[in-house]
C-alpha cells in the first residue's frame, strides 16, 4: 500500500503535545517518522517497537531519537517520566490494558495520545469508512507502478475492539480521557495526567 493513513494524522497528534513537555515516548514507532517530528519540536524522544526490521530502519534514518527493540509491556518504563506518549496504530497489537502501563509512565500534566484503529461493524462505521475505501481503490491503481517499500510492517486486521468497546475501555481505564472518531478507520484517544 502506497498511502500511509497514519501520516495524515501527524499534525493532529503534534497538537496534543502539552506546553512544557521535554520528554516523549513513541510506542510502536515503526521507522521513526513521528519520533523524528517530535525531536524537531525540541523533545528528548525514545521510540520503542517490537519489530527488529523497523527499528533497524529507524536507526538508519537518524534524526535524533533513541530507539529500542522491545515490546512496550516489557520495556520497564520509568514512572512519571514522559511529558508526551504517542501510540500510533499500535495499540491493537497488544491488550488494551497496556494503556495502564503508559498512564503510569506519564509525568504530571503529561499527555497520552493514541491514534487507534477500529473495525467496521456498524452502519456508522461503514459511513465513516467510505472515504478510506475510495482512497484504497485509488492507491491500488497507482501502486501497480511503484516499488515495494524496503520495510514491511505487520498488519493486524481487523482490530479486536470496536469503536464503542474502545470508548468503554478508555472510560474505565483512563477516566477523563476523550475518544473521537476520525476518518480512515481511526480514532483519537487523549488522556491528560
Amino acid at each position: 500500500m502506497g498511502v500511509n493513513f497514519n501520516d495524515h494524522y501527524h499534525p493532529l497528534l503534534l497538537k496534543q503535545v502539552p506546553n512544557g513537555a521535554r520528554t516523549a515516548l513513541d510506542v510502536g514507532c515503526g521507522t521513526g517518522r513521528f519520533a523524528r517530528l517530535l525531536v524537531g519540536r525540541g523533545l528528548d524522544v525514545e521510540g520503542v517497537d517490537a519489530d527488529a526490521g523497523v527499528i533497524a530502519a529507524a536507526r538508519g534514518a537518524g534524526g535524533g531519537p533513541r530507539y529500542r527493540q522491545v515490546d512496550v509491556r516489557d520495556a520497564h518504563l520509568p514512572d512519571g517520566h514522559y511529558g508526551f506518549i504517542s501510540c500510533i496504530a499500535s495499540l491493537h497489537h497488544m491488550p488494551f490494558e497496556t494503556v495502564l502501563t503508559l498512564r503510569r509512565a506519564l509525568a504530571p500534566g503529561g499527555v497520552l495520545a493514541v491514534l487507534g484503529l477500529y473495525p467496521v461493524r456498524t452502519v456508522t462505521d461503514f459511513v465513516w469508512a467510505l472515504p478510506a475505501r475510495s482512497l484504497l481503490k485509488a492507491d491500488r491503481l497507482l501502486s501497480r507502478r511503484r516499488v515495494a517499500p524496503a520495510v514491511q510492517v505487520p498488519i493486524v486486521w481487523p482490530p479486536p475492539l470496536s469503536y464503542a468497546e474502545t470508548r468503554a475501555e478508555a472510560a474505565r481505564l483512563l477516566p477523563g480521557s476523550t475518544v473521537r472518531r476520525l476518518l480512515l478507520w481511526r480514532y483519537l484517544l487523549v488522556y491528560r495526567a
